[in-house]
């Protein structure tokens, strides 16, 4: 706490132990704003992620789709004794046919925009609402093999699946990313605090002659390192944070990387990156002071 105290109080006595100028000062600020832009990055890439999740489970959860396959002269007799099934069914919401248009939509990726639907056998597609309760898509297909043959109900529980593991994959490769940048802050500050400290040896003894105690000249180190790190961090995110402003929307062609970003309170979560990197410069620089001063002792 004293040291915390002494970090935030400031002392010009302190501040003239340190040398103000050096390529440690330089390795300092810039490692920090370099891990402080990447980690924004990657809180970035860890809410997408989120939201990702949030999207396909709300897309997939609740709907289904029923194909039907039959010769052309039984399609019709089949849509219609499907769409009295789902009507009957307990949990389905909506029942609805789709189009050839909309067929025609789900096919282009693949087929491009000039498929002849209406001169192919392709099945025809029921797009089916759940409830909030859902249906018992194993009832649900029973009834359907016994009174419509040519019927494939897909839940879309075999895609839910997949893409909410990839989802989550992502959003835990971020939280990893963001503690690897921290670790990395923390051995960068490590020895720049060390080079500082072997560099100002016949400084640190004068000051022992006179009466200065180790936890003394440590605290002058910890304080300036720890401020160079805020300082850093908070250039390296702001930069970042705009960056993350910057990007192009891919709109919904994008896949995983639509609506990379901040969106309402998220970004807060930028806003304790400087607070991370100090707090990871002060215990680094501490931790390095403690041990290099029992060397030179």
């Amino acid at each position: 706490m004293e040291d915390i105290r002494s970090l935030l109080r400031g002392d010009a006595a302190h501040d003239r132990i340190v040398p103000p100028t050096g390529y440690t000062v330089r390795l300092t600020l810039f490692s920090a704003a370099a891990m402080a832009f990447l980690a924004v990055f990657a809180l970035a890439l860890s809410l997408a992620a989120d939201r990702l999740a949030d999207r396909w489970s709300d897309a997939l959860a609740k709907g289904a789709t029923l194909r039907i396959s039959a010769a052309p002269e039984e399609l019709d007799a089949q849509v219609a004794a499907a769409m009295a099934v789902l009507d009957t069914t307990p949990g389905v919401a909506s029942a609805r046919v789709l189009s050839d248009d909309e067929q025609r939509a789900l096919l282009e990726p693949w087929f491009g925009p000039d498929l002849p639907i209406e001169t192919l056998r392709v099945p025809q597609l029921i797009a089916v609402s759940e409830t909030d309760e859902g249906f018992d898509a194993g009832g649900l297909r029973l009834r359907l093999s016994a009174e419509v043959p040519g019927a494939v109900l897909d839940d879309h529980a075999r895609w839910r699946k997949p893409l909410l593991a990839a989802a989550g994959g992502l959003r835990w490769l971020g939280w990893i990313a963001l503690v690897l940048i921290m670790g990395a802050t923390a051995a960068m500050v490590t020895l720049a605090a060390n080079a500082a400290l072997a560099a100002n040896a016949q400084i640190i003894a004068v000051l022992r002659l006179v009466g200065a105690t180790d936890a003394y000249i440590a605290a002058a180190f910890v304080r300036r390192f720890t401020l160079r790190a805020l300082g850093g961090a908070a250039a390296g995110t702001l930069v970042g944070m705009i960056a993350v402003t910057l990007m192009p929307d891919t709109g919904d062609t994008g896949g995983v990387l639509t609506g990379l970003g901040f969106r309402g309170f998220d970004w807060i979560w930028p806003l304790v990156v400087p607070v991370l990197a100090a707090a990871v410069a002060f215990f680094a620089t501490k931790s390095a002071a403690k041990r290099v001063l029992e060397d030179l002792a």
